[in-house]
């Protein structure tokens, strides 16, 4: 805006006392202090009306965005449920010529386990494949048995 200093102020100052006169000078400087503060108001009011439209304009052009990403979704949804249902009916249009054997249920049932074996076991897969299954494999009693203390020594016993 307008650069005024300590020095242009004095001199205004002196000026307007001069041709005001000291008689009207507080008047006149009452009147230019309230038609500076209308004017600071109006500007004020200005410039939030802008920023308002501003920010109204913004969240119309986020919603134009959210809508056309919904539509976006809602499109893909019901052209997968389409799918899904021309392959339903297909399926039930064409039911499965021969039943799967016992034996077939059998090989599926353990290949499943054991890829579920492979998910969720805390061993990597990749080890697993580089060293293969285990080879010695015993059980709970065995290992108790294989590492029970003998009953003939009494290295630790409490006897006398």
């Amino acid at each position: 805006m307008i650069d005024l200093g300590l020095t242009k102020i004095a001199l205004i100052s002196v000026v307007a006392l001069v041709v005001i006169g000291p008689e009207r000078l507080p008047k006149v400087a009452r009147m230019a202090g309230t038609l500076f503060g209308r004017a600071q108001r109006y500007i004020n009011d200005v410039k939030s009306e802008v920023s308002r439209e501003i920010e109204l304009e913004e969240l119309r052009k986020m919603q134009k965005d959210m809508q056309e990403a919904a539509s976006s979704v809602e499109q893909t949804i019901a052209q997968n449920v389409a799918e899904l249902q021309t392959e339903v009916q297909e399926a039930l249009s064409n039911p499965l010529q021969d039943p799967p054997t016992p034996d077939q249920i059998n090989v599926k049932a353990k290949d499943f386990r054991r890829k579920k074996l492979a998910r969720t076991s805390a061993i990597p897969s990749w080890y697993k494949k580089q060293n293969g299954h285990r080879t010695r494999v015993i059980s709970g009693a065995a290992r108790v048995a294989k590492f029970r203390p003998a009953a003939g020594k009494s290295a630790g016993s409490f006897h006398s």
